[in-house]
């Protein structure tokens, strides 16, 4: 796993590559603590188009960043669906955002 984080005017961006699982989990949270605690809030977003695989206690972190406030940017069906999962609740329809087996744009 590798966290980059980009600091623009606009928002804080943390853009993630590889598996959201074991001791990375614990090195997103510090990172994302060591943002909010400084004189600003930006906005605060997690770049998830970089993520081959995301476990349960991953799963878990990110719920728990959007609780706190995160913006997520993904790219692919799978992490669409843990995103609006995580926004919106378990989907019943499947695994994608429209339930067709395809993600719209």
């Amino acid at each position: 796993m590798r966290i980059t984080v980009h600091d623009s005017p606009r928002a804080l961006t943390f853009q993630l590559e590889g598996r959201l699982a074991g001791p990375w989990l614990r090195e997103l949270e510090e990172c994302w603590q060591n943002a909010l605690a400084g004189p600003h809030k930006p906005v605060l977003r997690v770049d998830l188009t970089g993520v081959t695989w995301i476990n349960a206690a991953g799963k878990a972190c990110l719920a728990a960043l959007h609780r706190q406030g995160a913006e997520f940017v993904a790219a692919d069906c799978l992490t669409k669906a843990v995103v609006a999962e995580i926004s919106h609740g378990p989907r019943p329809d499947g695994a994608c955002p429209n339930g067709n087996g395809e993600c719209q744009p």
